[in-house]
């Protein structure tokens, strides 16, 4: 990332960002989270991108320099906290899992940033509870740095539903298919196939907040028949495709 701007205090509000709009690099001094209340949000940093729809927020932390983009109309909450209060104990941006009370926990403390009542207080330190007991959810698409690794993953993200076996990217790429394994596991920590359905499920997301039909979006993204696409999306969200845009 180049032209960084600093902003030393993270803010802590509401903002509506239309379908595309993005916030340019950026770090504070602060931790922040970031919770889409509509639409799905990507933040991305120098390691990669983290994408959250309704019930996932996003916490980064301070010092992270880092973008957003919104796919979908979408309702952005920040909370920002002071470097010294880290309720997570996290130094790595991190996807969190949002119920019902943490959402609207947010919801109220990002409603009148300005109020510094007892009661907003109190509101503040149940959100930071909720957010201990919140689990960590792998919804991250890592850059890669080797070469070889980024060739394969740029093929992947420019056609989701091209259903190429590594060793067909491979050699489209001029790298091997054993060495491209061990790349995947050294720099990602996952599996060929485990990260191509991350992309794929990032892609869909990005395709569902743009009110794409649910079987145009399993095909598009690569999967071999809708219902196998809302197995795979319910099993990684917890609700089903076809819901995804009433969940505000």
């Amino acid at each position: 990332m180049s032209n960084i701007r600093h902003t030393p205090t993270a803010p802590t509000r509401a903002k509506v960002l239309t379908a595309g709009e993005r916030i340019d690099a950026h770090r504070h001094d602060d931790h922040q989270i970031v919770y889409a209340g509509s639409g799905v949000l990507a933040v991305t940093t120098d390691a990669g991108t983290w994408f959250a729809p309704g019930n996932r927020a996003i916490w980064v932390p301070a010092g992270t320099a880092h973008a957003h983009r919104a796919h979908g109309h979408l309702d952005l909450h920040l909370v920002g906290l002071p470097a010294d209060d880290n309720p997570l104990g996290l130094d790595a941006p991190t996807v969190l899992a949002v119920g019902p009370l943490l959402r609207e926990l947010i919801l109220a403390y990002t409603r009148d940033p300005d109020d510094d009542s007892p009661e907003r207080h109190r509101l503040l330190a149940v959100l930071r509870d909720q957010l201990r007991a919140s689990p960590q959810q792998p919804l991250r698409l890592p850059t890669a740095t080797d070469p070889r690794l980024a060739a394969v993953c740029a093929l992947v993200h420019a056609d989701p539903g091209d259903p190429r076996t590594l060793a067909a990217l491979g050699a489209a790429t001029g790298a091997g298919e054993r060495t491209l394994s061990r790349l995947f596991r050294q720099e990602f920590g996952m599996t060929f196939p485990q990260w191509r359905t991350q992309s794929r499920l990032y892609h869909a997301l990005r395709l569902l907040a743009e009110d794409t039909p649910v079987t145009t979006v399993a095909h598009r993204c690569g999967w071999s028949s809708a219902s196998a696409f809302i197995d795979v999306f319910r099993r990684s969200f917890g609700y089903t495709p076809g819901t995804h845009n009433r969940r505000v």
